[in-house]
Order: C-alpha cells, then sequence, then structure tokens
C-alpha cells in the first residue's frame, strides 16, 4: 500500500481538498525488458480507472515520444518530477552505462538523493539474481518500503 504524504492522503480521502500540488505523479522504473507486461498492467490500472487518474499520474518511460534529449536526462528528471517512485527488482540488473550503472540503479540513487518516497517490489528467486542487482536490493532493503509479487495481479493489489 502507497503510504503518501499527508496532503495526498487528505486529497484522496476527502476530493475536495485543494490540490494545488496536482496529481501524485508516479514513476515505474525496472529492467523494461523484464516486466514489460507488469508495467503495462500497473500503467492501465491507474490510468483505467476514472477515481485513480484523477489523483495519480503515472510516468512508464516507454510512453515517452522520441526526442532529441538523451534517454537517461529525460527519464532522471522523471525521477526528479515524481512523488513516488515505485522500482519493480528482479533477477536482471539491465544494460550498464559506461560507468557501469544501470538506469535502476542510477534512478534509484537519485530517489534517494531527493528523499523521495519509494516502493520497491520484488519479483524471483534471491539465487538467480544477477549479482548488481543482489546489492542494489540489499540497499534498497534500508528503509524502504519492499513487497515481494508474483503475478501482475499481485503487483497492483499491492501497490
Amino acid at each position: 500500500m502507497i503510504e503518501l504524504p499527508i496532503t495526498h492522503a487528505i486529497r484522496l480521502i476527502d476530493p475536495d481538498f485543494p490540490a494545488e500540488e496536482g496529481p501524485i505523479r508516479i514513476f515505474i522504473s525496472s529492467v523494461r525488458r523484464e516486466f514489460a507486461r507488469e508495467r503495462e498492467h500497473l500503467r492501465d490500472n491507474l490510468r483505467g480507472i476514472p477515481l485513480m487518474r484523477r489523483f495519480f499520474e503515472v510516468f512508464p518511460f516507454e510512453d515517452m515520444p522520441a526526442s532529441d534529449r538523451r534517454p537517461d536526462k529525460v527519464y532522471l528528471n522523471e525521477v526528479e518530477r515524481c512523488d513516488t517512485k515505485v522500482g519493480l527488482f528482479g533477477q536482471d540488473y539491465g544494460p550498464a552505462d559506461a560507468a557501469g550503472v544501470s538506469p535502476t540503479e542510477r534512478d534509484f540513487d537519485r530517489a534517494a538523493r531527493q528523499d523521495k518516497h519509494q516502493l520497491i517490489f520484488v519479483s524471483g528467486a534471491d539465487a538467480s539474481r544477477h549479482p548488481r542487482m543482489r546489492t542494489l536490493l540489499r540497499r534498497a532493503q534500508r528503509g524502504l518500503a519492499r513487497r515481494r509479487f508474483a503475478t501482475s495481479a499481485e503487483l497492483v493489489a499491492g501497490l
């Protein structure tokens, strides 16, 4: 379950509460090829239910139109703009950049530096996890909301 700042929580209870801040922005992060179906399921559920759409704005990177901006700049900018970051951690670490860091780890670090609320959902067996993902998961365990899931339905229900 999402834990929200008090002003966001009040807006969910009382729709007439001033909404100067707009909808709660959620950034979905994962290795895309590993969680394509789950990302789509989350996006469709958050956008497809009118009440959810009123209070939440979801940003899955794959919905970004092509642009002349570097992809890493785009997604890191979206992490900065979000209220809550949802991370899906599985077996794969993802493609590393020139510094040896995956986009999933890079956006995790950016959100942590900015004190963003992060919800981490974990899938798969720890024994078969990529070593760099195991390390990232250990870092994510410190002080963050974390839950295991096996299906898209469990993921949506957990959120």
